[in-house]
């Protein structure tokens, strides 16, 4: 009996060790609670979306991979070729495509390299075109311009159903120098030598938005509150910025903490509702030394849904601390599609609207690889207004509606705008919500396998007592 419970105990220990190893395990490490909240000693790499789907790129327009609303694809951009994607389009619906170059970590670049967007009809005809590029820092971020097929009234180009073409290139120094290969592989492989020595990856993301149900006015507001609103003062609520725009962090209003590292680029969104106002601010602090001075060490961008540039600011950093805001912006409206200029004409849809912000990779030269403390002030003002009463849903469904508001962080600041919740806070973690399901289910399994077993060594103890009670001497 004493051998039979020494080894049992031995067995036990041994069925413990295993199950607590096996509910680890059945952990994936990047979910684990200080894996979540630590932040990155290097750059990380550009998040695309989940679902991504590959588009290669051809350097014509015969054979171009078809794009469809609603889907998001990845492909790259090689040398001076341009980038061809076919669009097939019909006669009522806007359609937007915003594109997204993400030159690689440590590449050397010059003020003017980025890239232009463009859209075409069969016939060669222009129907927008855009462009970006890194500025004066020189640092390697992800770069984002849009194209777009719109049907106005009076507007007599690209009006007609049929097939469209995106056209992608190199802008800059590096335009012209790379050998190209002919077509993109979708894989970013290191198959061009331009001034950064690689191929540039690319997500191309096409929206289509719904015609109205019936016309609605084109006049555009002449009147808005362009004064500056005072930055929220709320004590901040700490949260993780995605690395891309399908992984940007949701924020509502009220003042949020960060950390950031030179050469990152950190994406929040804002649920921003039809006749509100949105504005930001973001702050750096100082460094532990004051070795110099970098000119647009730091840049706050402000994209619309469909991922088009509304407005941006930056501010040079001698090591101090130090504070950037967006410029005043009207209202979102969808007449504001009628102005002749950005940034009112971007402000036409509601939806979610992105903060993307960057440090530039020679803070870490002059001042230390960091991480460096971020604050970001979220403010939505104006009124909520019925929206234009769309005709049909648009691709993907519900793009253009603010939707259900998600739990937020308790002690975001602020009352006003749509509810947010913030990756690595608690109670809107997906990570953290993906650790507790997992220690759920694998302590479920643990106490299962605990108590077949604890079952077992009664029922062979009970009969093991009967036997020596039969048999005194055994």
């Amino acid at each position: 009996m004493g051998r039979r419970t020494g080894r049992g105990a031995a067995v036990w220990r041994a069925v413990v060790r295993s199950a607590v190893v096996a509910a680890v395990l059945c952990v994936p490490s990047a979910l684990l609670p200080g894996r979540v909240a630590m932040a990155a000693p290097d750059v990380p790499s550009y998040a695309f979306a989940d679902d991504v789907r590959s588009a290669p790129a051809t350097t014509g327009t015969t054979g171009a991979a078809r794009l469809e609303p609603g889907v998001t694809y990845r492909s790259s951009l090689q040398g001076e070729d341009k980038a061809y994607y076919r669009l097939e389009l019909d006669g009522t619906s806007d359609v937007y495509v915003s594109v997204t170059a993400i030159p690689r970590a440590g590449a050397t670049l010059s003020a003017g390299d980025g890239i232009s967007v463009s859209v075409q009809d069969a016939d060669s005809v222009t129907c927008s075109s855009d462009s970006v590029t890194v500025g004066a820092a020189g640092s390697p971020q992800p770069l984002t311009a849009w194209g777009a097929r719109e049907l106005l009234p009076g507007k007599g180009l690209c009006q007609k159903a049929g097939t469209y073409y995106v056209v992608v290139e190199r802008t800059g120094s590096g335009s012209g120098s790379g050998s190209g290969t002919g077509t993109g592989t979708g894989s970013g492989e290191e198959d061009t030598d331009l001034s950064d020595g690689r191929t540039w990856d690319l997500e191309l993301a096409p929206v289509s938005e719904a015609p109205l149900v019936k016309a609605a006015a084109t006049r555009v507001p002449e009147v808005w509150d362009s004064s500056t609103p005072a930055p929220p003062v709320d004590e901040p609520v700490s949260v993780r910025g995605g690395a891309g725009f399908a992984e940007a962090t949701a924020v509502k209003q009220g003042v949020w903490s960060d950390e950031i590292v030179p050469g990152q680029t950190l994406f929040y969104k804002v649920p921003v509702d039809w006749g509100q106002q949105l504005s930001a601010t973001v702050d750096l602090g100082s460094a532990g030394k004051n070795s110099g001075y970098v000119v647009d060490a730091l840049e706050m961008t402000l994209h619309n849904p469909v991922r088009a540039s509304v407005k941006d600011t930056g501010i040079g950093y001698g090591g101090s601390q130090k504070s950037a805001s967006l410029p005043p912006v009207p209202p979102v409206g969808y007449a504001n599609r009628y102005a002749p200029t950005d940034p009112t004409k971007s402000l036409r849809f509601a939806g979610s609207y992105y903060l993307v912000v960057h440090l530039a990779a020679q803070v870490a030269d002059r001042f230390g690889e960091g991480p460096y403390g971020l604050t970001l002030r979220v403010r939505l003002g104006g009124s909520v207004q019925t929206g234009p009463g769309y005709a049909r849903q648009s691709v993907p469904r519900g793009f253009f509606d603010v939707g259900a508001p998600d739990p937020v962080p308790s002690g975001g600041g602020g009352s006003a705008g749509a509810d947010a919740s913030g990756d690595g806070a608690s109670g809107g973690d997906p990570a953290m919500k993906a650790v507790a399901v997992g220690g759920i289910g694998t302590g479920s399994v643990l106490l299962m396998v605990l108590g077949v077993w604890t079952l077992t060594a009664r029922r062979r103890a009970a009969a093991q007592m009967r036997v020596n009670a039969q048999n005194p001497t055994a």
